[in-house]
């Protein structure tokens, strides 16, 4: 190649990469634009909610499905956790010094799970990483952090050694149940790896390995569905058998404890850095977006007879959509970051459509998820964890543009 072809074809290579970085950074600006809409969609409706909730004792958590009124509930509610992070959230991107008060306020209301007298579950996690979590993570508070070791403590009691799990529902052990342990306990892991980096005691790391790696090895199927609850013998820590509690049935494909899972595992591979778990993860994430309808918003079980006229259940794509922005940043796999970067971006377009945002029917973010079919109740309800993934998500999403 001559000395001006060679000049040529470089000019050319430049300005292919130059215009194909312009329109990257467009694309990319278009939705940052688009994911700020979102989140002051979000921050609309907690102004209403705000302003219709009875007292600030009481916290939100559903809307029947042609209701237009929070059910609240104390905050004894395994759910209690969700509207003080949702607000926590809201602030993270708003910076109103009105909506910090609100959250604060909401958060103190917990600190009653951490009265001698109440015996915790291990909703514990739940109820307190989306709050007293979130509110140091944003503040730095240090008292938020003492909150956070006091609460892993509650929640290390329910660790029995010889089954190698968190006990989940101890009150049902009481009424005669096995040792039980359910899927959403993936969720408050987190809970026990925060105290071993943070001032806890070192052992809660290993307890947290162990739960993930007892419930990696008997609470799921060989396609890597799972079961809803696991039951074990408590002397001697056999598996006994799986079940369901929410799902169509013991062997059904429960939407949302698949999504409890992916979101778990993420976290569980996130603190470890054991690349057994993100294979693991990927199993789990791959035969759920294998499984879902055009729109990424699965059905409550992907096993329900009565598809496609089943309930669907948003909350279980708010909270996949949360988990898969994650895993897409953790990564090794370039194929697979992209594939669930994408899928992610799906869901949260699909749930911020007019067909799942509640817009002026109600105060809350979301439509149509489903809390517990079985039990006949919070069926195509808005619920507070699908609105406090559904903006965890959104921010999240939020932060990978600004770095890209």
């Amino acid at each position: 190649m001559n000395t001006f072809n060679h000049i040529r074809a470089t000019l050319i290579l430049v300005l292919f990469f130059s215009s194909f970085c312009s329109l990257h950074a467009a694309k990319n600006m278009q939705m940052l634009t688009w994911v700020d809409h979102q989140l002051l969609y979000c921050d609309t409706q907690v102004r209403r909610t705000l302003t219709a909730l009875p007292n600030d004792s009481m916290l939100p958590r559903s809307i029947d499905a042609r209701g237009v009124d929070w059910h609240t509930v104390d905050a004894y509610d395994w759910t209690s956790g969700f509207w003080p992070g949702t607000l926590w959230y809201d602030y993270e991107n708003q910076r109103r010094p009105d909506l910090l008060q609100k959250a604060e306020h909401y958060t103190h209301e917990l600190s009653a799970l951490l009265s001698p007298n109440h015996v915790c579950d291990h909703d514990i996690g739940f109820q307190l990483l989306c709050s007293f979590g979130n509110a140091w993570r944003i503040t730095g508070n240090d008292q938020y952090r003492r909150v956070l070791l006091e609460g892993a403590n509650r929640l290390a009691r329910l660790y029995n050694s010889r089954v190698g799990t968190i006990l989940s529902w101890p009150h049902m052990v009481r009424q005669g149940w096995p040792y039980n342990t359910i899927m959403d306990n993936m969720m408050n892991l987190q809970l026990l790896f925060f105290a071993a980096k943070y001032g806890g005691d070192p052992k809660y790391y290993d307890m947290a390995i162990s739960h993930a790696r007892k419930t990696m090895r008997y609470q799921f199927r060989p396609d890597g569905t799972n079961y809803h609850v696991a039951l074990y013998d408590s002397i001697d820590g056999r598996f006994l058998r799986g079940i369901t509690n929410q799902g169509y049935s013991d062997n059904s494909f429960w939407a949302r404890g698949q999504a409890w899972a992916v979101y778990g595992y993420t976290e569980v591979y996130f603190a470890s850095h054991d690349k057994t778990f993100l294979r693991f993860v990927e199993k789990l994430a791959d035969v759920y977006l294998k499984r879902l309808p055009e729109d990424y918003i699965p059905y409550w079980d992907f096993d329900d007879p009565n598809i496609p006229h089943a309930p669907r259940d948003a909350s279980a794509a708010a909270i996949m959509a949360s988990a898969l922005f994650k895993l897409s940043q953790i990564e090794d796999n370039a194929d697979k970051s992209r594939q669930y970067l994408d899928a992610a971006v799906n869901m949260l377009q699909q749930l911020s459509s007019d067909r799942y945002q509640s817009g002026n029917r109600n105060p809350s973010f979301l439509l149509h998820s489903t809390g517990n079919l079985p039990a006949h109740y919070e069926i195509d309800a808005s619920i507070n964890y699908a609105d406090y993934y559904y903006i965890e998500a959104l921010t999240r999403y939020k932060r990978i543009l600004g770095r890209v």
